[in-house]
Order: structure tokens, then sequence, then C-alpha cells
């Protein structure tokens, strides 16, 4: 096992820069996963880790020992790929074993490192059988087993699951995470699924055009987002998104005010632009919001589209009489509609009048122009001062 760690690593392939300026470290026996949009820089941060790609600037350490310039073979890392590449005319056993007979291994302890990989991945019994003889789950076990048994220092992950149908990837989720539990290694995870990343993850590093947006368990991605980046992307559905102006006593928007006091939130003035997030399990009927301690006054919307999930129903809500939803619109960032999500047995239809309400102490407030966050709860009304701030905290 070893820590992993980069120090302003950057990769530029001519006019493209990939990778820019990363710093992180990855703490031995963690499990870290790199996630973000396609082309975000998380596959080529790996490669640089695996020596599979050279950066550009910037040093690249596992343990204590710096391996920027080492070649793959010297770093003490296995990979896992989205193509898990057996080979077909090899069976169970010779595929697992393939790199320790390549590194001249007894057979004694080929033997011994191939039984205890496949009793890992549960594999006993099928060391014999043909990569055309197993499943798509069981082949990728296979290529997990065949990382094992070098016994490396660092597990590195790139997209292993992609493959797989969506019922087996979420077995194969649990399945990761019990090796993980098992072996104790340190795992470097790349994936653009956010379930995998939330469920599987000690921390996540969020990456976007190549930059690291935030690194942190994944939880606090989600409640304290670093910025607007942060928040739409890691969540499903995303974060709602409206754009409003900081006055003396909340927040004007195009529809409705969220009160708020801006005198308790650093770097901002009254006058100032500011975007509101709010997820949509904090949008609530104006009738169910009795469990909420900090709502917002009712905010008139009209239903638009209705989408039952089985375990909630998601609400496309109108905000504007002369606003129309279309195929293309992203409900997330417009000013006139806000996604909501409510239980199973709410009885709503299409085009029906609600008024719903916001809790004030899961919004989120956002730098209009760089997307910094700059409140993760707005619930302290303006006015109050501070020996009733005090005295509510007491309670």
């Amino acid at each position: 096992m070893a820590r992993v760690r980069l120090e302003n690593v950057a990769k530029r392939f001519e006019d493209v820069t990939a990778v820019d300026d990363v710093s992180l470290e990855v703490a031995d026996g963690e499990f870290v996963t790199f996630v973000g949009p396609s082309g975000c820089g998380k596959s080529t941060t790996m490669e640089t880790v695996a020596g599979l790609t050279k950066p550009s600037d910037g040093s690249v350490y596992i343990g204590d020992d710096e391996v920027t310039t080492l070649a793959p073979k010297d770093r003490g890392v296995a990979m896992v790929f989205q193509n898990i590449a057996l080979f077909p005319h090899m069976d169970v056993y010779e595929n697992i074993s393939f790199g320790l007979r390549l590194r001249t291994y007894d057979d004694e302890e080929i033997r011994t490192r191939v039984e205890r990989a496949a009793e890992i991945v549960q594999l006993e019994g099928m060391l014999d059988r043909m990569p055309d003889e197993l499943s798509g789950g069981q082949r990728q076990r296979v290529a997990i087993a065949r990382a094992i048994v070098r016994d490396p220092d660092v597990f590195l992950m790139d997209e292993p699951l992609a493959n797989l149908d969506a019922k087996l990837r979420v077995h194969m989720r649990t399945e990761l995470q019990r090796l993980h539990r098992e072996l104790g290694t340190t795992i470097i995870y790349v994936t653009h699924d956010q379930a995998e990343a939330m469920t599987m993850s000690d921390r996540i590093a969020v990456l976007n055009e190549g930059r690291l947006q935030q690194i942190a368990p994944p939880l606090t991605c989600y409640n304290e987002p670093a910025n607007r980046f942060v928040a739409g992307f890691i969540g499903s559905p995303s974060m709602n998104f409206v754009e409003g102006k900081l006055l003396e006593n909340g927040l004007e928007t195009e529809n409705f005010t969220v009160e708020l006091d801006p005198a308790s939130i650093a770097g901002v003035d009254v006058g100032d632009a500011a975007t509101l997030g709010v997820r949509p399990e904090d949008v609530h009927l104006q009738d169910r919001a009795g469990s909420i301690d900090f709502p917002t006054d009712p905010i008139d919307a009209t239903t638009d589209v209705i989408e039952p999930m089985g375990d909630e129903i998601f609400v496309y809500l109108l905000l504007s009489e002369t606003e129309t939803r279309t195929m293309d619109d992203d409900v997330a960032a417009s000013p006139n509609q806000l996604l909501m999500s409510v239980p199973p047995d709410a009885e709503l239809s299409a085009d029906e009048p609600v008024e719903i309400v916001l809790d004030r102490s899961q919004l989120h407030l956002f730098d209009a122009d760089s997307g910094e966050a700059l409140a993760h709860g707005v619930a302290e009304p303006a006015g109050k001062d501070a020996g009733a701030r005090s005295t509510e905290a007491d309670r």
C-alpha cells in the first residue's frame, strides 16, 4: 500500500491542455474517485499516475518516491481498464497468471497467488474455463484478479464497469467495495457515473476542463459544493439554478424573493448579482411543508411534465404563465422553471396550479461571475441580531 501525491501536474497536447495544474494527495489505503464529464482530464490524470502518460509539468509521487520519470512496470501499480482485454485462447488461470509468468515467478508462487486472487473475487472452481464461457461480470472479475496477483501498492481503475449492464454494474459496485475492504489497498478509480463515485469512494475528486474543482467526501461535495459546477454535476437530477440580485432583506429573482441577510454572507454586498441553487428534494408543495423549519414565502407555479419514478415523482414546474418547456431547455438553469421531487403518493396532474416553498436551510448561493460558493443554507433572515442567533443556536 502507498499514498499517491500529485504536485502541479499538467499535460498539454499541442494547443490542448488536458490536465491543468492539478495537485492532490490520496492517502494510504484510501479509495478516491476521479469524476467529471467526458474530456475533463480524469483518465489523463490517472495515466500520469500509471506512467502511461508523461506530464508536461509537475511531479508524481507514490509513497515517498518520485516516480515521474519511471516506467509503468517500476511504479508498483496495477490497472483495470474499461476494455477487459482477456486472452481468448487462455483459460482463467492462464489469464490471471500471465503477468506473473512474464516476471518468472516459480510455479508454486504463481499457483498460490492465483488461488488467493480467485478466492477474493469469487472465481473458485472457474479457473479452467475459457473467457467465452464466462458472463460479463465474471470476465471483469478475471481482470481484477489479474491485477490483484501482482500485489500492487496502488490499484488504478479506469471505468471498469462501463461496459456492463445496469444491474450488473450495481452488483460489481458492491463487489469492489468488499474488495477494497478486504485488501485495504489504495485505489484510484475513474468514472463519469455519479452513482459509482458517490457510493464507493472515501473521497471524490471532481474535475472539469482539466482543473480540479473539489476533492472531498461524497456527501460534502453534495451538501457543500465548492462552486456551481460541482453543485450542478453532483446529484441526479441536477440542482436548480436561478439568477438573482441581493437586496437589503433577501435575494430577488424574476419570479420570487428569498428572505436572507446579506450581511451574514462574507464577500457580498447589497446590489450584487448572485445565483441561487436549490436541489429538487428541497422544493416542497405548500401543503406538505409543515416539517420545514425555514420555508420561503409561497411561490405560485404550474405543473408541466410529471415523471413517476417509483420511489418519488419528478415534477417540472413553470413559474411564468408565458414560459413553455422544450426538449432543448435546461430546466436546471431556466429562470422560469424548477424541478421538484415529491413523494410517490402526491396526487398531481399536468397544468395544475400549485404553491411551493423552498427550504431556506438547504439553499445555496454562488457568485454570479466566478461561480464560487458563497453560502450553504440561508435560514437566517435579515435583521436578526447576534444575540437572537445565539439563543436559537443554544436551543
